[in-house]
């Protein structure tokens, strides 16, 4: 099967030093496509695109041009949104947009994965480059899908509302968590890492971009509340960027100087996995997810996790974590506590989080993923 692969978020992460979680699921997905055999891949994007780097094997990226002009031209009239022809001669047999840049098509059927609706659902957690035109363009495009994968139930519950797209138009393949995460750094490793960002041996880990959804100041209120002696031998660590709607959040964290919250910002991978593997617990106290991939990942570390009781979190992680309302600080400070004063809980937790992260996996994601392509190509050759 012949399958074109919208590659423009990956390559416009990787063109600013990083990949986003977008970036992260094209790439991954991608791989395990190739790696699992019977695809031929052909990686095509908006002005941005990547090669052999990243998809060893797969056929020479096709450029769609500006995906703004495309876009608006698709929406306001009846002609598809891009010029066809180099895509013709790649004789496609499906076109997956991997990102929420779908493109409209005369020739090949269309599949879109969108991660969630939050764009739709609650503007005031988006950046402000996503405006009402932005946002009508968003649901326009959503139409063009022959068919949607989301990656969760709620996802696809909110799809349904939001875009008004027809559920039995609309599959669910949750996301995988990379081999990485259950690879144990060595000791040594995770003790100079600890040693050189200057860490006790214990301490409370938020990771993830600094944005409004992540409650972060409600976490740093929750850790607040918390014992004096806790506080200072277990202090809250944040790894994150500066995202956007976060001034009030950043002015915060660098005016403290109690010592027992630090904001270490960008780290590269090995030093996160270090502090994954070396954490008392991940706080994951979001508002709103698609999915909730870092509470897997901290999973696969072998980290106990205090997640939200709300939106995707609790069909992603289970019994395998404590789940506490993101909207009340006292249940994020009883569920951190929890974690430290009982450690025979914070055993069990571990145990179960290892036995959930190995259900979601990149070879399981590919195969349903191969399976709706399948399905919509049937679907258009009756």
């Amino acid at each position: 099967m012949k399958v074109g692969f919208g590659t423009t978020a990956l390559a416009r992460s990787r063109a600013h030093g990083g990949v986003d979680g977008i970036g992260s699921y094209t790439r991954e997905l991608g791989q395990a496509l190739m790696a699992r055999g019977g695809i031929d891949l052909v990686p095509a994007g908006f002005g941005a695109t990547v090669g052999d780097d990243v998809f060893p094997g797969a056929r020479p990226a096709v450029d769609l041009g500006r995906h703004e002009v495309a876009t608006l031209l698709g929406a306001v009239t009846p002609w598809t949104s891009i010029d066809e022809k180099a895509l013709r001669a790649e004789r496609l047999d499906v076109f997956h947009a991997t990102d929420h840049l779908i493109p409209k098509l005369s020739s090949t059927p269309v599949i879109a994965t969108l991660m969630d609706a939050i764009p739709l659902s609650h503007p005031e957690w988006t950046t402000i480059r996503l405006a009402a035109l932005r946002r009508w363009l968003l649901r326009r495009s959503g139409a063009w899908a022959d068919h949607v994968i989301t990656i969760s139930d709620y996802s696809k519950q909110e799809i349904v509302e939001h875009f008004g797209i027809a559920p039995e138009r609309i599959s669910v393949v949750p996301l995988g968590v990379h081999p990485r995460f259950f690879e144990r750094v060595d000791g040594a490793e995770r003790d100079a890492v600890l040693k050189r960002l200057g860490l006790p041996a214990q301490f409370f880990l938020c990771v993830g971009t600094l944005q409004p959804r992540k409650n972060l100041e409600r976490v740093l209120d929750a850790h607040a509340s918390l014992p004096a002696d806790l506080r200072r031998d277990i202090p809250l660590v944040i790894v994150g960027r500066a995202g956007w709607g976060c001034e009030q959040l950043v002015a915060r964290l660098r005016a403290d100087e109690s010592g027992s919250v630090r904001w270490l910002e960008y780290l590269p991978d090995h030093d996160v996995r270090a502090l994954l593997q070396s954490a008392s617990a991940l706080v994951f106290a979001s508002l709103c997810e698609g999915f909730g991939l870092p509470v897997v990942e901290a999973f696969a570390s072998g980290l106990p996790v205090v997640a939200s009781s709300t939106t995707s979190v609790p069909e992603v992680a289970g019994d395998a974590a404590i789940l506490v309302d993101p909207s009340r600080i006292g249940e994020i400070a009883d569920g951190m506590r929890m974690i430290v004063e009982q450690p025979g809980k914070a055993d069990t937790l571990r145990a179960a989080g290892l036995a959930r992260a190995r259900e979601l996996n990149w070879p399981a994601c590919a195969e349903k993923t191969l399976a709706v392509y399948e399905t919509v190509l049937g679907a258009t050759r009756r």
